[in-house]
């Protein structure tokens, strides 16, 4: 299962967010906790991006026919990916001057939400198509939803500032999104619906 993991893209988004965040020390000013805020939302979709390939398996036909279910075999990609995923955003948070770091539990929230969007609507594509690598389609559903949320006013949105008075709704909404991810990640874990 560890060979059959995807490494390009998941290495490459990794490696793009950790430059990013290196970024913030080059200026001569880190930049301000709402920059900060922002490079890290934008940081946390580039991971997400690269999670969304963490389903794909050329030899999904092959492996369909073994004994291990799809959801152990999910279960046991996301047992190899969340700790790396997770001390990948710690390093990511460590690289951000200090001066730039928001408050790091709804910014974690955010990026939390956003990783298990991705598994979520992976999974909702292995289950209802038979194709074996959907990770280039999962991630432009994911950039096309991060497009809508950036359009959405910040007062009914997902993108508030800390210093607004929306700012605790927001991390309710985010809350709920990943609630919802969650639930629909388990929803679509079971194997794929036959046609008839």
């Amino acid at each position: 299962m560890w060979r059959s993991l995807p490494r390009r893209a998941p290495a490459a988004a990794g490696g793009t967010g950790l430059l990013l965040a290196a970024s913030t020390r080059w200026p001569a000013e880190a930049p301000g906790e709402e920059g900060g805020l922002m490079l890290l939302r934008i940081i946390a979709l580039t991971g997400a991006l690269g999670l969304a390939f963490l389903l794909d398996d050329p030899a999904r036909h092959t492996t369909a026919t073994t004994p291990l279910g799809r959801p152990l075999r999910a279960g046991l990609r996301l047992a190899m990916a969340v700790p790396l995923a997770a001390l990948w955003w710690t390093a990511v948070l460590l690289a951000v001057p200090a001066s730039a770091r928001p408050p790091l539990g709804p910014v974690t929230l955010e990026a939390a939400a956003t990783a298990v969007a991705a598994v979520a609507l992976a999974s909702a594509a292995i289950r209802f198509s038979d194709r074996a690598e959907v990770g280039k389609g999962t991630a432009l559903c994911l950039g096309a939803a991060a497009v809508l949320t950036a359009l959405v006013p910040a007062r009914w949105g997902l993108l508030a500032l800390p210093g607004q008075p929306w700012w605790e709704e927001t991390q309710t909404r985010w809350a709920a999104v990943l609630a919802v991810m969650l639930a629909s990640a388990a929803l679509c874990t079971p194997e794929p619906l036959r046609r008839r």
